[in-house]
């Protein structure tokens, strides 16, 4: 390696740059083979170990989530092996995000919606023997999950992401509760119902017959007819 090669600034900015297209032999060259990511308690067990497959692993479940990632760096601060990036993350949601409970098993799914994103985040870096040996982050979770319309979703959307997440641990063998497979046709039930009252709602002449008698059987709303 050069001397720039071990400089603790420029390793801990590739280690970020990479994330977004890096290939298994990148992470090989930055990332220390003893390598602890903190922020792995909420990401796929293959997250959780150490060294590059770890910190590779993490890459890719990013991106089957996300397309277009990049990480824009806005300011960086170096004290002895210690280095601060403050970033700006950005993308697009175009894959099933699915988060990891403590247990490292799927805790909560969020199906693709098409939306960008753009949040800060601090990333802090230990660099040891000219790699990094431990990362940790401060990311504002909440306003890219306001941004991608996770939180507060819609009706429909809770009702899709009831789905995903049933599915995602249902593939995981997470499903524990046979009552969980009775829960999926209310959810869906229940998504149309709202939507046919929101249609009432916007245009009460428009709506057939059919569509009138259903949403007033229902018992959950009256429009004034003239």
């Amino acid at each position: 390696m050069t001397q720039t090669d071990l400089d603790p600034c420029a390793i801990a900015r590739r280690s970020v740059q990479i994330m977004a297209t890096g290939s298994f032999a990148d992470f090989e060259e930055v990332v220390h083979p003893a390598a602890r990511n903190r922020e792995d308690v909420d990401e796929p067990p293959a997250s959780r170990g150490r060294g590059p497959a770890a910190f590779y692993a993490t890459a890719l479940w990013l991106r089957g989530a996300y397309s277009d990632l990049a990480w824009e760096e806005h300011d960086m601060v170096q004290d002895g092996d210690l280095v601060v990036i403050h970033v700006t993350m950005s993308g697009r949601h175009t894959g099933e995000f699915v988060s990891y409970g403590p247990d490292a098993r799927p805790a909560q799914a969020f199906p693709a919606t098409g939306r960008r994103f753009a949040t800060t985040q601090s990333h802090w870096l230990r660099i040891a023997d000219g790699k990094v040996i431990d990362h940790w982050a401060n990311r504002d979770d909440l306003g890219t999950a306001m941004q991608l319309g996770w939180t507060p979703p819609s009706p429909l959307y809770l009702a899709r992401m009831i789905i995903a997440t049933w599915r995602a641990k249902r593939s995981a063998g997470g499903v524990r509760h046979p009552h969980d497979r009775q829960l999926l046709p209310r959810v869906a039930k229940g998504a149309d119902r709202r939507a046919d009252r929101r249609r009432v709602q916007r245009d009460p002449g428009g709506v057939s017959g059919t569509d009138l008698r259903r949403v007033r059987a229902q018992g959950r709303l009256r429009p004034k007819l003239s």
